[in-house]
């Protein structure tokens, strides 16, 4: 298996949803960083389950054990290995699902290929192995905070409930005063009320995440096959639920014309800048030092409590009704995930730009 993100900066998780525990080890961390040990735990936060009437009722405190590649609150520049143990697993709510295939789980996909599977839960293939991920993020953006790059993502689509405008009109500072992590206080009340009657349904629903990346210096990313926005896409599709990525303008832009669309130069204040920013902060696969923005498209959690259609391991028609503890929208859980992929991402990149520069 590929259990290794980055290139200079590398997370290797492991673990699974049941298992004793998840964890990693980071390579290539710069030393000397401050580590704020509360605010890694606030993002892991972020991203447990049981936080609000939106997510899944499982109750993990999800406290992370850094084990090394720490000392007096600096990273020493030696591997970070970290662990988060797993206290509240219910593993008997997967034994009806032992001998059969989830619609559009992994369980087909991943026995065929290794012919086993860990069914509680869907052992490596579930979205608790993102906790390894938000760990990471955490300590990358640390070390781009001293470097002036701020992540904010938030989401921006459930169902059909959307926000129309671009990140530039809302006030981002917003997205942590509501559950769905929206920063339209209208549109997130909308979207709670729904997410919470497809709850009641026994469904589940999808939607789309937004990512701003701010403060990004100008010349990460290569021109060829290491483009920055194919690896952020990368990144992001690399996420469980994750159906669809995209840059700037995206699929919007194919109603411009390119004299509309084209990003104009202009010199402010002795600084080349862009009088628009439809590229989306990247060009030529480069970043140009205006602001990186995208979007992830998540589709509704595989997961649903009523009865579906299925076959069992030996190909036979059968019906299976999923037992447990679900999120009915996986959105608001996935914010902080997509601010981890990103922050590594661009740490990543930033680090490689300091290696290929004479």
């Amino acid at each position: 298996m590929f259990n290794s993100f980055g290139n200079i900066f590398r997370l290797t998780s492991f673990g699974e949803s049941h298992g004793k525990g998840i964890g990693g080890v980071i390579d290539g961390f710069p030393a000397g960083i401050n580590i704020d040990l509360d605010f890694v735990q606030t993002e892991l936060n972020r991203r447990r389950p049981g936080q609000s009437l939106l997510t899944t009722a499982r109750q993990e405190p999800d406290q992370v054990e850094f084990l090394s590649g720490i000392f007096e609150g600096k990273s020493t520049g030696c591997p970070i290995g970290f662990v988060v143990w797993n206290k509240n697993q219910h593993s008997d709510d997967y034994n009806n699902l032992k001998n059969v295939y989830r619609p559009s789980h992994a369980d087909f996909t991943y026995k065929t290929k290794y012919g086993i599977r860990d069914h509680r839960g869907g052992g490596r293939s579930s979205a608790r192995e993102t906790i390894s991920r938000v760990v990471g993020g955490a300590l990358a953006k640390l070390a781009l905070r001293q470097l002036g790059i701020s992540i904010t993502a938030y989401t921006s689509q459930v169902g059909h409930i959307k926000l129309d405008d671009n990140y530039t009109a809302y006030d981002l500072s917003l997205v942590e005063s509501n559950d769905v992590r929206c920063p339209d206080p209208i549109k997130a009340q909308e979207m709670e009320t729904y997410i919470k009657q497809i709850k009641a349904e026994g469904d589940t629903i999808g939607g789309v995440i937004t990512c701003v990346i701010k403060g990004c210096p100008i010349g990460l990313g290569q021109p060829v096959f290491g483009k920055l926005h194919a690896a952020l896409g990368g990144a992001m599709l690399s996420i469980n639920a994750a159906k669809a990525f995209e840059y700037g303008d995206g699929f919007k832009g194919l109603k411009m014309k390119g004299s509309e669309q084209n990003d104009v130069f202009y010199n402010n204040a002795g600084r080349i800048e862009t009088r628009s920013n439809h590229s989306g902060g990247i060009q030529g696969g480069i970043s140009n030092g205006q602001d990186i923005y995208f979007r992830v498209a998540f589709k509704p959690v595989a997961t649903v409590l009523m009865e579906q259609h299925t076959v069992n391991l030996d190909g036979i028609d059968t019906t299976l009704k999923a037992k447990g503890r679900h999120d009915p929208c996986v959105l608001p859980r996935a914010v902080p995930i997509v601010e981890a992929m990103a922050a590594m991402t661009i740490l990543d990149y930033y680090l490689i730009d300091r290696t290929t520069q004479l």
